[in-house]
């Protein structure tokens, strides 16, 4: 398996991961799937603003995928991104989610990113998990401001300083 930033020709696979966690998990807040105008708009915001999309390829297949962006618009927040990972069902437990978080934050260090934040479900343990083991902090806890499968979810802030 090898990291490489995505192209263009990847957003389909991109968008079939995106939407399996709209649909299976609490991993993404999204309702309905995105469409592919809405994910192609996504990508283009990514690559416009220079925020990398990074997939992970094994054998030509995408099986995951990491990017970052602007945690909040107003100027102050500038060296803040939020990131995020999904990874293909099938490939879930493997490691990839821990090489594109790792490869995400190489990123945004070397992007000049002063922090990296990641809004987890708390009811997601393995991502949890994850970003704990990576030197991601809680920094803080929202109980009951998601729903989802028509349960309250609870967000999880978690931060890592990259300077």
């Amino acid at each position: 398996m090898r990291i490489r930033p995505a192209r263009p020709a990847d957003l389909p696979a991109l968008l079939e991961i995106y939407n399996d966690a709209v649909v299976h998990t609490t991993a993404s807040w999204d309702l309905l799937p995105w469409t592919p105008v809405e994910h192609a708009e996504w990508y283009a915001t990514k690559a416009g603003h220079g925020h990398p999309v990074l997939v992970a390829d094994e054998d030509g297949e995408v099986v995951g995928y990491a990017a970052y962006g602007p945690f909040r618009a107003k100027a102050g927040y500038a060296a803040t991104m939020e990131h995020s990972v999904y990874v293909r069902p099938a490939d879930q437990g493997r490691g990839i989610g821990r090489a594109l978080l790792e490869a995400v934050v190489a990123a945004a260090r070397a992007n000049g990113v002063h922090a990296l934040i990641g809004g987890l479900s708390a009811d997601n343990e393995a991502s949890v998990g994850l970003h704990r083991s990576l030197g991601f902090v809680e920094v803080g806890r929202l109980p009951q401001v998601g729903r989802k499968f028509d349960r309250w979810l609870d967000l999880v802030l978690v931060q890592l300083i990259l300077d």
